[in-house]
C-alpha cells in the first residue's frame, strides 16, 4: 500500500537543533532532549512550542518530561509515535498538517536515545505480525534487523550485479564526507582492504556496512511559513510499503524497500520529478539502501548504478550527491532525523560540505518495506 500527501506550503521547518553525538553520553535522554529542543527553539526565534511531537522504540523521553523541562506552563496538542526509522519523514507530516489546520503555530519535533550506551537497536526483539511467525523464522537466523537486511542485501545486489566494491565506495565515501562535518563520530577513510577485512555480521553485511549506535538528539522546529518565508517548506510528505523486506515470508521479492513502494506516490503528490532533486539525504542505515533507493527514486537507473558508485557520483559536488554530511554510517544514528537536520542546512546553504544551488532536498525513513519519504524545498 501506499498513500501520499501534499501541503499547500503554509508549513516551514525554521529551527534546527542537535547535541553532540557520542558512544556514551553520560547524560539521561531527557538531558539530551531538552538541550536539542532548546537549541531548535532557538533557530527558530521561538519560546515555547505550542505542540511537541517525538517517535521512539520505548527508548526516549515522554513528552511530557520534555515539556516540564522546556518550563512550559502548558502542554498542548501532543503526541508520541510508536516507531524507529519510518517516522523520520513521516513525522513531518504530523507536523505540516497541524500548522496547516491551523491547530498550531510551532511544532516541535524531536528524537533522543542513548542508542549506544543505553537500549541497543541490535538487542530489540524482531517483531513480525503479532510474534508468532518468529518461530519459524529464528531457527534460520533471523535474530534481528541486520539478518533479516542481510538476506535482502543478498539478493538485491546479486540481481544488480553489484558487488563488495561498490558497498564500500557506499562507505568510504560517507567518511569522505564526516571527515569535514565536526559533529561526525567516523572520519576516518575506509580502504578497500581495510572495509574486506571489516567482521562480516550477516553475509554480505560486514561490520562497516551497518550505521552506527549513538547516544544524542536532534530536535526541528515546525512553523508558518509567512513567519519564516526563507525556511526551507515542507511540500510533501508520503507513508507507504507493502510485503517485501518487512514480511519475507509473505514477499514476491524480498529486495523491495519502501522505495520501490513511496517513490512514484511522493513525485505525484510533490508535483515533482527525479530531475528536480538536488540532494539526496537517505536513510543509509545499510550500505546496500544507497544504490536501492537511488533506483527506486529514479535518481539513478539500475545499469547505470556501478559506475556512479564507483566513480563517486554520490560525493557532495557530484552527479547525485548523497549524505553530504556522512549521514547515519558516519555522523551518527538519532534515527535519521539528523538527516532531515542536514536538508535543512544545506537548503539553508550552510552544510559543511554544501551542494552547491541546493534548493530541493530528498528526505528517507526506512523501517523495511515500510518507510516514508519528504521533499523539502527552498
Amino acid at each position: 500500500m501506499s498513500g501520499g500527501q501534499g501541503f499547500s506550503g503554509k508549513a516551514a521547518i525554521a529551527g534546527v537543533g542537535m547535541t553532540a553525538l557520542s558512544r556514551s553520553s553520560g547524560r539521561t535522554v531527557l538531558d539530551l532532549a531538552a538541550e536539542a529542543s532548546r537549541a531548535a527553539l532557538a533557530d527558530a526565534g521561538v519560546d515555547r512550542p505550542d505542540a511537541i511531537l517525538g517517535y521512539h522504540l520505548g527508548d526516549s523521553a515522554p513528552v511530557p518530561h520534555l515539556a516540564r523541562a522546556l518550563r512550559m506552563p502548558e502542554l498542548g496538542w501532543h503526541n508520541e509515535i510508536h516507531g524507529g526509522g519510518t517516522q523520520s519523514a513521516s513525522i513531518l507530516a504530523d507536523a505540516a498538517m497541524l500548522v496547516d489546520a491551523g491547530l498550531a503555530e510551532n511544532v516541535l519535533i524531536y528524537r533522543a536515545l542513548n542508542g549506544r550506551s543505553g537500549t541497543r537497536m541490535n538487542t530489540l526483539a524482531l517483531k513480525l505480525g503479532e510474534g508468532a511467525e518468529e518461530q519459524f523464522l529464528h531457527p534460520y537466523g533471523m535474530a534481528g534487523p541486520v539478518h533479516q537486511f542481510a538476506l535482502a542485501a543478498q539478493r538485491y545486489l546479486h540481481d544488480t550485479g553489484l558487488t563488495a566494491t561498490h558497498t564500500h565506495a557506499v562507505v568510504d565515501q560517507s567518511r569522505a564526507h564526516a571527515a569535514r562535518n565536526p559533529r561526525a563520530l567516523r572520519r576516518d577513510r575506509v580502504d578497500l582492504s581495510e572495509y574486506l577485512s571489516s567482521p562480516m555480521v550477516a553475509s554480505p553485511l560486514r561490520r562497516l556496512d551497518c550505521c552506527q549506535e549513538t547516544d544524542g538528539a536532534c530536535a526541528l522546529v515546525v512553523t508558518r511559513a509567512d513567519r519564516a518565508p526563507d525556511a526551507p517548506r515542507v511540500h510533501a510528505v508520503v507513508r507507504g510499503g507493502g510485503p517485501g523486506a518487512s514480511a519475507m515470508d509473505k514477499a514476491r521479492d524480498v529486495t523491495r524497500v519502501f522505495s520501490a513502494y513511496v517513490a512514484g506516490p511522493l513525485y505525484e503528490a510533490a508535483g515533482m520529478k527525479p530531475d528536480h532533486v538536488d540532494v539526496a539525504l537517505l536513510y543509509d542505515a545499510y550500505s546496500w539502501l544507497v544504490p536501492r533507493q537511488l533506483e527506486d527514486f529514479g535518481l539513478v537507473a539500475r545499469a547505470d548504478l556501478g559506475a556512479v558508485l564507483a566513480s563517486r557520483e554520490i560525493a557532495w559536488d557530484g552527479r547525485v550527491p548523497v549524505n553530504p554530511h556522512g549521514g547515519l554510517l558516519s555522523e551518527g544514528y538519532v534515527h535519521g532525523l539528523n538527516n532531515v537536520a542536514e536538508a535543512v542546512r544545506q537548503l539553508r546553504g550552510t552544510g559543511v560540505n554544501q551542494v552547491k544551488d541546493a534548493a530541493v532536498a530528498l528526505v528517507t525513513g526506512f523501517g523495511g518495506s515500510y518507510g516514508s519519504a519528504a521533499v523539502l524545498t527552498r
